[in-house]
């Protein structure tokens, strides 16, 4: 056997093997899916969104947990999508090539991949107790927005760079700006990779516990949050506070409420995938 066939016969085992790996997961995913929707699908209802939480599974729902998320869903978007994006082009666009520079995109590519209750710590110091905030949603916002800033940072970067410099030669040839150039050619023509990261990112800002758990999110919440001052618990939470109970019922609470995180998230990254499609398309 020549090395070309023994390549060939490399080539087809880790295809088989990569094959395998890919289908032994989604057998698992599929069998965990199956099991939480045999246990939570029936228990899904309208006062299941509507009712407060109860000692009772039966009467307890999860409208609290559903308004804390949305309230630190649309906070933590509002802090984190200025500064991400803006970040992103001061490093691609005005920032002078050096070794600060090379050692500061560094950092931020790290810091994407930092366990996310570090981020809780430093949260727990600088919002809660520094800054006196409490366990707020704001201080939760902020803690989320720190998590998910290097990805729309990176995301924003690498938006830019697709944007073909003929596009960006052309605005400089007619006499416009940086900032001109900038505004009216290459955002609109990164604008679906950035809001592609920006939605990966909050997808994963939805589904986190342990950062909240740490500046003091609250597992039982008898009101929903009607300012950014107020307590808060997120379904995250409430799931983990429903399967740490020993009744049968909290189990099929909590199967419930991961289907309805479950949704959200899958619609955030679908949304997600359109986009980048729909810009990849107008790249081309």
């Amino acid at each position: 056997m020549n090395n070309i066939q023994k390549n060939r016969l490399k080539d087809q085992i880790f295809k088989i093997w990569g094959i395998g790996c890919t289908l032994f997961g989604l057998v698992i995913l599929f069998f965990f899916i199956g099991d939480i929707l045999i246990d939570g699908i029936q228990r899904i209802d309208w006062s299941f969104i509507t009712d407060l939480p109860s000692r009772k599974a039966e009467k307890s729902g999860i409208y609290t947990a559903l308004m804390g998320s949305i309230w630190i869903l649309c906070l933590t978007t509002v802090i984190a999508l200025p500064i991400g994006i803006a970040a992103g082009i001061y490093l691609e666009e005005y920032s002078k090539k050096g070794k600060l520079s090379a050692l500061l995109e560094i950092n931020i590519s790290n810091l994407a991949g930092v366990p996310s209750i570090i981020y809780g710590l430093l949260g727990l110091e600088v919002f809660v107790r520094i800054m006196s905030l409490g366990a707020s949603v704001l201080a939760g916002s902020l803690t989320l927005s720190l998590l998910i800033l290097p990805i729309i940072i990176v995301a924003t970067r690498e938006a830019i760079k697709a944007v073909p410099t003929s596009i960006k030669d052309a605005s400089y040839a007619l006499g416009a700006s940086k900032w001109q150039t900038i505004w009216y050619q290459i955002l609109p023509a990164s604008s679906g990779g950035i809001l592609t990261g920006v939605i990966l990112a909050l997808s994963r800002a939805v589904g986190e516990t342990a950062p909240l758990i740490v500046i003091g999110a609250l597992a039982y919440v008898p009101f929903a949050p009607s300012t950014p001052m107020d307590e808060f618990s997120v379904l995250p939470i409430q799931i983990f506070n429903w399967i740490s109970r020993p009744q049968h019922g909290f189990i099929e609470n909590a199967a419930a409420a991961i289907i309805i995180l479950l949704l959200i998230t899958f619609v955030m990254n679908g949304i997600a995938v359109y986009f980048r499609n729909k810009w990849q398309k107008k790249l081309k």
